[in-house]
């Protein structure tokens, strides 16, 4: 078991390494992206821009029923069953679904252009925009079939050449088009980025399953499961994104569009950029947790190692974060952003919790159980609402950072005992104290910096460094 344990964490840690890099370039990517346009358009181009990809993403994740995640778990199982003939009909069957919700989503965003032109810019003259955006929805759906395609057949490298490769020349693409076209060049520009997105992931598709001949009925029939899932996936989204709307709106009304500003500012820095390390673990992990799915005592070594990589991995990203996080703050944002230090501090301790929770979430995708999914995220989503609100209204910006950790906390319990209770599942010892060290770090940590003792806080997070590298060098080693 020992040997089987240490190849699990260097597959999660090379998958981290691979995956996390390539969403740095992404993130560079849209930085570059994003100055040119500001630069060469001004405020009108970051509008269209964001306005467009705002009803892309929306359009896509309503119409692509999560077909990007949940059918990797049924092409995983099909891999571990070793049934070559099953994995070449899966495959099959995800591209022939890719296509059907691509042109569904596509004829869904054509007739609904006149509305969406009404409801976006509140005239009738961006109506040929949208018909133009469809065509971004097709190649989307297309090029999401391929990657849960190479996800799920273990392709990682594969994958990660596939977004680098597709990000890169969709930039070199969109460069002249912003420089010539300038404010013409919005809409074109989305396009070329998703077509070279859908033309890399189609060079670089995996080839050891061609397809077969599979009929209209075993298509329905093979891909029902996913399709489900998905649905309760896309749901299960969609609440936290309503919910996140929503509180958007009231701290709009409440507190005024500078106060969103600096939420918006500190959630990103929580969750978006450690979300990248969650992100990129996750693009190994679900498929091997899918694989051994209804083996209780796989599940839970696959767990528990998870758990121990993802742990101290992201310990001394938070206790750095919080030590230095005046510093980026200040090289992300501006000085004028300090009022969002403690906030982010709290939210950065939340996001151990948030590492744990998603380490045990995964076993409900994996298990297929979206009913379980759906109820679970619905809740997460209405108590991030309500403690948002309560919290802010006692103790302003710094009420939303502990807003986060107690989600984050209430959501980890629900999820506990989904994991303990109804799968009756368990976590190694390690993976506890793990855990425990790691908050009480962060914590440590934090408090110094909240007090001014910074040499402390410098201390424990060299702590948090060397405690974490020799667990990641044992894990390597052994």
């Amino acid at each position: 078991m020992p040997n089987k344990s240490n190849n699990i964490s260097r597959m999660a840690m090379k998958a981290m390494g691979l995956f996390g890099g390539v969403q740095v370039m992404g993130i560079l990517c849209s930085i570059i992206r994003t100055k040119l346009v500001a630069l060469w358009i001004g405020p009108v181009g970051i509008g269209l821009f964001g306005l467009f990809n705002n009803a892309l993403e929306m359009i896509s994740t309503g119409t692509n029923l999560g077909i990007r995640s949940s059918s990797v778990r049924d092409i995983s199982q099909a891999m571990d069953n070793r049934d070559t003939g099953l994995v070449a009909r899966m495959v099959t069957v995800v591209r022939k679904w890719s296509l059907w919700l691509g042109l569904a989503g596509a004829l869904i965003t054509l007739a609904l252009a006149p509305m969406l032109s009404q409801i976006t810019f509140g005239d009738s003259f961006h109506i040929w925009g949208f018909v133009a955006l469809s065509v971004a929805v097709l190649l989307q759906a297309l090029t999401n079939g391929e990657y849960a395609i190479l996800q799920g057949t273990a392709r990682l490298k594969r994958l990660a050449s596939v977004t680098l490769w597709g990000t890169l020349v969709g930039l070199a693409v969109s460069i002249p088009l912003f420089y010539w076209l300038r404010q013409d060049s919005i809409l074109p520009s989305i396009i070329a980025y998703a077509l070279a997105l859908a033309a890399s992931a189609w060079l670089l598709r995996n080839r050891d399953y061609p397809s077969v001949q599979v009929s209209r009925r075993e298509t329905v029939d093979l891909g029902k499961g996913f399709v489900r899932l998905g649905i309760f996936m896309t749901l299960g989204n969609f609440a936290g994104i309503l919910a996140s709307y929503a509180f958007n709106a009231w701290l709009n009304t409440h507190a005024g569009t500078e106060v969103v500003g600096y939420y918006q500012a500190g959630y990103t820095l929580i969750n978006k950029y450690t979300g990248l390390i969650l992100a990129a673990l996750g693009m190994e992990y679900y498929p091997r947790l899918s694989k051994v799915a209804e083996s209780r005592l796989r599940l839970r070594a696959y767990v528990s190692q998870e758990i121990n990589v993802a742990i101290a991995v992201m310990a001394p990203v938070v206790a750095l974060f919080i030590l230095l996080r005046q510093l980026v703050v200040w090289i992300l944002y501006t000085p004028e952003f300090d009022v969002i230090l403690t906030f982010v501090s709290w939210g950065m301790i939340g996001t151990i919790l948030r590492t744990l929770s998603w380490c045990l979430a995964f076993t409900i995708l994996a298990k297929g159980d979206g009913k379980t999914y759906l109820w679970t995220e619905v809740a997460s989503a209405i108590i991030n609402l309500v403690l948002n609100i309560v919290f802010y209204r006692w103790w302003g910006l710094t009420g939303l950072g502990v807003a986060f950790l107690v989600s984050y906390l209430l959501y980890t319990l629900i999820v506990a005992v989904v994991y303990f209770r109804i799968y009756r599942l368990q976590v190694s010892p390690a993976s506890v104290y793990n855990l425990v060290w790691t908050l009480a770090i962060a914590a440590g940590v934090m408090a110094a910096m909240e007090s001014g003792v910074t040499p402390v806080a410098i201390v424990l997070t060299l702590v948090s460094i060397a405690v974490a590298t020799r667990q990641v060098l044992a894990m390597w080693r052994r």
